[in-house]
């Protein structure tokens, strides 16, 4: 049996928010990009839906849209957060940054562990591979599953595009570098599920990407 990917749009920069659950009814929580009651309860509803038990909560990255719901996630079910190291700057500039796009932020709790390049995120047996994939942000990280032929991709792929570059601890050479050599050596069939808009495939990124000829 494989893992399953479930996706919500959340808050006013419409961020997908993953669930990746497997057989057993445990699951991960990516990115929760939650920021009000009405979106708390959307999380809560698909996961009690779906009969699922959340045991780990993860970032790809700390941008203020990823991070919006880490605090509410890490209380309801009394997990620990991980992300990258790189990223605790941007974590730590949350509050500062929520003001300046006038977003309601709970303030999202310290990392309890770090993950590293190659570190496998194990569900279950199931393995998500740890690549890093920087650029965007100072450490993003995506998250591969080869065994059911996806990655979680943060804001670094997207369809027809690529993440911006223009925030603190970005940069437009490193994100295409990482780009090329993390996911780019994937198999074409490889689905991309991005931080935002639709999900799409390395082939066809490899192809038709305009920031990437």
């Amino acid at each position: 049996m494989a893992l399953s990917v479930h996706t919500l749009t959340f808050n006013p920069f419409q961020e997908n928010t993953y669930i990746i659950s497997a057989p057993s009814g445990e699951c991960i929580i990516i990115d929760p990009g939650c920021f009000d009651q009405v979106e708390r309860d959307e999380l809560v509803q698909m996961i009690s839906g779906l009969g699922l038990k959340p045991v780990r909560l993860i970032n790809t990255h700390c941008h203020i849209d990823h991070i919006l719901g880490n605090a509410f996630v890490a209380k309801t079910w009394g997990l620990g957060l991980e992300i990258h190291q790189g990223e605790l700057p941007v974590l730590e500039s949350g509050k500062m940054v929520s003001g300046m796009y006038g977003v309601p932020y709970d303030i999202s709790p310290q990392p309890a562990s770090f993950l590293n390049e190659g570190d496998d995120i194990i569900l279950d047996g199931h393995i998500m591979k740890v690549l890093f994939t920087p650029g965007h942000s100072p450490a993003s990280i995506c998250f591969y599953n080869a065994t059911d032929g996806w990655v979680i991709g943060g804001d670094v792929l997207f369809y027809e595009s690529i993440g911006r570059t223009d925030l603190p601890g970005g940069d437009h050479q490193t994100l295409l570098r990482s780009i090329r050599t993390q996911l780019f050596v994937l198999p074409n069939e490889t689905v991309v599920y991005p931080g935002h808009g639709p999900s799409t495939k390395i082939g066809y990124e490899k192809m038709f990407n305009p920031f990437m000829q």
